[in-house]
């Protein structure tokens, strides 16, 4: 008798467990509402697909000889994104500088010396507070007889920080200022092992502590083989791994502005691929920031010469851009930071 009076309260005390949790969760989708919905909407209509594809070609373009780290075409696409940036009057938190310099003896092999891109919007009520948002800018380089210009990768996610970036500043100078300092942070050496992100997490223009997420995005503009039926879809992956909140912020700016498919596959723990591990969020989730990989899965011009501009799906880049700008707009703008609950 004593057996099944333990075994009753075990059950029970599980239940009330589960209840509370479900509860908790509840109170927190509630609790996550966009009070300035028209003033989000008016700075989302900003971003259109007709500027993005006009960054997507000019970023692709064979003058930047595939954008690998180190050599002379990479630091032209790091002087084209500088001179973006200054024409829109996006200061840079390093000053007239923009650039982080990684010197040679960072890199392996016969690398050399390469740059991030750093500017940001700063907030006014909590600057020293950041989001940050990031794509990498280098890509595959070139051989004797193509050139890998990787108008996906990343072509679509140095655009999309582009346009958003220009939402924010257009915001800001319209009276609507983020609370928190956005950041927007172009990242070589990516496609050799993340290590601008490795440089910036260790060498931080604003320190890890005040980091408050990081968005990363690296290949939003193509339809992969999984969602050929089904074109409005993003991959979404790691925005549970350590904050609840970030996940479920995640999907009420994508319910209320872009009603996209959020797909979590590649967010699985037993994932194959192991995408988590392989774009430079990763390298901000190890300090303990929460991070959200936007991605459109593996296309067959995937680290080929084919992976060119035309092939860009822009109307669904511009809805894409849109959600992370939404998401990045809740962060910036929220009473408090979010909370980070998961274990690393």
């Amino acid at each position: 008798m004593k057996f099944y009076i333990i075994v009753l309260s075990l059950t029970l005390v599980g239940s009330c467990s589960t209840l509370r949790h479900t509860e908790k969760i509840e109170q927190l989708k509630e609790n996550i509402t966009f009070k300035d919905s028209q003033t989000v909407e008016n700075y989302i209509n900003t971003i259109n697909k007709e500027e993005l594809k006009e960054h997507v070609y000019a970023f692709s373009t064979d003058e930047f000889q595939g954008r690998m780290s180190g050599e002379p075409g990479h630091h032209k696409a790091s002087k084209f994104i500088k001179d973006y940036y200054i024409k829109e009057q996006i200061p840079s938190p390093l000053g007239s500088k923009y650039y982080q310099q990684i010197p040679e003896s960072y890199f392996s092999g016969d690398i050399k010396n390469s740059q991030n891109v750093i500017a940001y919007v700063e907030g006014g009520e909590f600057p020293e507070e950041v989001i940050i948002i990031s794509a990498h800018s280098d890509h595959e380089g070139y051989t004797d007889t193509e050139i890998y210009n990787g108008a996906d990768d990343n072509g679509s996610g140095t655009a999309a920080v582009m346009e958003m970036a220009q939402a924010f500043q257009k915001a800001a100078l319209n009276g609507h200022r983020p609370k928190r300092s956005v950041v927007f942070l172009h990242l070589t050496g990516e496609e050799i092992g993340l290590i601008g992100s490795k440089y910036y997490t260790q060498y931080p223009v604003f320190s890890m502590r005040n980091t408050v997420a990081n968005l990363n995005i690296d290949m939003i503009g193509r339809v992969d083989d999984d969602h050929k039926d089904n074109e409005d879809y993003i991959y979404v992956i790691g925005a549970d791994r350590l904050s609840t909140q970030l996940h479920y912020i995640s999907e009420a700016a994508n319910s209320q502005f872009t009603n996209l498919e959020l797909d979590y596959k590649l967010n699985r723990d037993n994932d194959p691929n192991r995408y988590y591990y392989r774009s430079d969020h990763y390298n901000f989730a190890q300090k303990g920031v929460p991070v959200i990989f936007y991605f459109n899965g593996e296309h067959e011009d995937y680290h080929e010469p084919t992976d060119t501009p035309e092939k860009i799906n822009y109307a669904l880049l511009e809805k894409r851009t849109k959600l992370i700008f939404a998401t990045a707009w809740y962060l910036a703008n929220s009473k408090n930071r979010i909370v980070v609950d998961q274990d690393y």
